[in-house]
């Protein structure tokens, strides 16, 4: 038991004030947002699987569906979001400037981004790492036979620093080609442009689907970086970092305990005390989070679990679990305790 509360609270009563209600203790991006109405999400739409437009026009993917769970947290509702496509250049004056209130679109928690772009990042909800893809008739088997090749890349991006990086250490001589999106870097390559294309493996796979004849390319075998990818928010409201994290925490956390869009209301009957609370059955985390004690409810009856997101958009590409499995099957996917 915390013995401060009650001393606060007596404190607070001697000097006539009252206790304040949990609303009124969010922040100020949280209110701006609340008193919107809507949340406003950079994403990418160059991305099938993770973050594309549908043939109605309609923003979807493994990313989108991240913004949907936020916005079915704050409004009980996953469709108030307004999407604001971002390129990998223009992400951090996105954030800056307020044009977003936060990016779920495939980015790289470094600590340079932490720091210079003044960010918090939300846990890590897809764990990758940069490969390359290039044509099979090439016979390219690893890295060092693309000495004096052209290489296409995004630029403004960890992929360019890390081929860099890495072709300097092993002294492969290349010719980078950047462009400022996945579109036309992808086009560039197809285009026979370039002898290699490097980004993260998960795009690689994404991107080899849409190719006119996806079995003519390879991806190599080996990987060169981590690429811890997740949504962010900006400094100054540690209140709706708190929301983004623990969002996605529901997300791993329902996956571990079963729970799905399809048997939620099966598990609100459940006499499990730890069921409960993250429920919001009894408890009061949603109120801890200016939420309402219903917050994870309508997340995962929005989107799903984690592993429902996963499979809807990344398992039909071909996207293997890896590293992206809960901890108790054998992944690093893990929730702290929602209690």
């Amino acid at each position: 038991m915390n013995g401060l509360a009650p001393l606060a609270g007596a404190l607070a009563l001697s000097m006539g004030l009252q206790s304040l209600p949990a609303w009124a203790q969010l922040g100020p991006l949280t209110d701006r947002i609340k008193a919107r109405g809507e949340l406003i999400c950079g994403v990418n739409n160059q991305l099938p699987g993770f973050g594309n437009l549908d043939d109605q026009g309609k923003y979807v993917g493994f990313d989108i569906d991240i913004c949907r769970a936020v916005a079915a947290a704050l409004f009980g509702d996953p469709d108030k979001v307004r999407y604001v496509y971002l390129t990998a250049a223009n992400r951090q004056s996105a954030i800056q400037s307020g044009e977003v209130d936060m990016i779920s679109r495939n980015t790289t928690w470094t600590l340079t981004r932490d720091r210079e772009w003044a960010v918090t990042f939300g846990p890590t909800t897809y764990y990758d790492g940069q490969g390359f893809m290039v044509r099979k008739s090439l016979g390219v088997e690893k890295l060092e036979d693309l000495n004096g090749a052209t290489i296409c890349v995004i630029a403004g991006t960890t992929t360019e620093l890390n081929l860099a990086d890495t072709f300097r250490a092993r002294g492969i001589a290349f010719t980078p080609v950047t462009f400022d999106g996945d579109d036309s870097s992808f086009n560039a390559y197809e285009e026979g442009r370039c002898d290699a294309i490097t980004s993260d493996q998960s795009a690689l796979i994404s991107r080899r689907a849409s190719l006119a004849s996806p079995d003519d390319h390879v991806i190599l075998p080996e990987v060169i970086s981590k690429e811890p990818l997740g949504p962010l928010v900006p400094h100054g409201d540690e209140s709706f970092s708190d929301i983004m994290n623990w969002t996605v925490y529901a997300l791993f956390y329902a996956e571990e305990k079963g729970i799905t869009s399809a048997n939620v209301d099966e598990f609100l009957k459940s006499e499990d005390p730890d069921i409960r609370r993250f429920l919001g059955q009894e408890g009061n985390l949603g109120e801890l989070l200016g939420l309402k004690p219903d917050w994870v409810v309508n997340v995962i009856k929005a989107v799903g679990n984690y592993g429902e997101i996963f499979n809807r958009h990344l398992t039909p590409l071909g996207v293997p679990r890896g590293l992206n499995q809960p901890y108790t099957k054998g992944g690093i996917q893990y929730a702290p305790p929602f209690r």
